[in-house]
């Protein structure tokens, strides 16, 4: 509990907390506990350290030893010196107005092999008070693919959000994440149909896997598909080489999309991740005119709410800390963290910080 929440305790009876008590629970509580048979041994203090009756522990060694024990077969940090980066911060001040309103908007929700969010998804829109739909992209036969491509097209031309799941599509393969769903995207009736969603003020979101396809098929940061360059930022391997899933402090940034309006610029938010390839690269200039046009959604940030590249906040090294990115109108968000994994009671022992639901601003953007 220490080395998750990084907070210490002050152990005052030594007799209770070292005998054998079979059937006991420690218990970590705010109010006073007035039972016959609970009894107050400590308590918690902001001191990183475990102090029994005058014997202080130390615990950064302590949990240093604890890392380093396998640290050669599963690396816990990168050898890099640790920098901050100034956060991207921009302010819109006019609100987004959709002209194609709806009360009760469709949210089409892709599938693909490997995909494993979309129930999560599905219950994030619904909750927030939309239609949706789950759509399976069949690929077993060619005329399967054929036959797919065919029914997503309609349903997106009657959708007034389309969204990309995380998971693992195609195993990540061929040649790394998101590759399969792009290709899928770049089919001539696919891309026409997002881009008819698109004119017709319709929204876009991709989330871990489908964050991936968005970057790979030019949807982000440009809201079209295609215009590839070399140049065009990427998603790649995690720095430090392996599949990364833990919780992220991330802080919005920007305000520049109906998925983001609603959220105070500052707000943070404690999120999973679960990738091998979330280190979102792209040139220092082009990085540098996203923040310009506020297409720098979110940034991971440390404990002072600094971005930074130190790995235990910003676990993939993504560059100046970018955890998630809009499209220059707004209407394509992308982001590595699982927002859609996230309910009261769902976590433990995890300061949540600021709530923020992309889900309802998209939801609620077409009312």
């Amino acid at each position: 509990m220490s080395f998750g929440n990084r907070i210490g305790v002050d152990i005052k009876d030594e007799l209770y907390f070292f005998n054998l008590m079979p059937a006991s629970f420690i218990v970590e509580t705010r109010e006073e506990l007035n039972y016959k048979n609970a009894l107050l041994i400590g308590k918690t203090i902001n001191e990183y350290k475990i102090k029994v009756c005058g014997e202080v522990i130390d615990l950064e060694e302590i949990e240093k030893s604890w890392l380093e024990k396998l640290s050669s077969v599963f690396p816990y940090k990168t050898n890099e010196d640790i920098e901050t980066y100034p956060l991207a911060i921009y302010e819109r001040k006019t609100p987004f107005i959709c002209k194609n309103k709806k009360a009760k908007p469709n949210v089409l929700i892709a599938s693909f092999l490997g995909t494993n969010c979309e129930y999560d998804t599905q219950k994030a829109f619904s909750d927030a008070g939309a239609c949706t739909d789950i759509f399976v992209f069949r690929n077993i036969k060619p005329e399967y693919v054929k036959e797919s491509i065919e029914e997503m097209s309609k349903k997106i031309d009657n959708s007034q959000i389309f969204m990309i799941p995380g998971g693992f599509s195609a195993a990540d393969e061929p040649d790394g994440s998101g590759k399969f769903i792009s290709a899928i995207l770049t089919n001539e009736k696919i891309k026409t149909s997002i881009h008819k969603l698109l004119e017709r003020d319709g929204l876009v979101l991709g989330i871990c896997n489908g964050f991936q396809a968005l970057i790979k098929s030019g949807l982000l940061p440009y809201g079209k598909i295609g215009n590839i360059t070399e140049n065009s930022p990427t998603l790649t391997f995690n720095k430090i080489g392996r599949h990364i899933s833990q919780m992220v402090t991330t802080k919005v940034v920007s305000n520049n999309s109906p998925w983001l309006y609603n959220i105070p610029v500052g707000s943070e938010l404690v999120v999973p991740v679960s990738h091998g390839e979330g280190r979102f690269f792209a040139d220092e200039n082009i990085i540098k005119e996203l923040i310009k046009k506020g297409q720098v959604a979110t940034q991971y940030v440390n404990f002072k709410s600094e971005p930074t590249n130190e790995f235990r906040f910003n676990p993939n090294g993504s560059a100046y800390a970018i955890e998630g990115i809009i499209s220059e109108d707004g209407k394509v968000l992308g982001k590595m963290g699982h927002s859609e994994r996230y309910a009261n009671n769902l976590y433990k022992n995890i300061i949540t910080k600021d709530i923020y639901n992309i889900f309802e601003n998209g939801v609620n953007y077409f009312k």
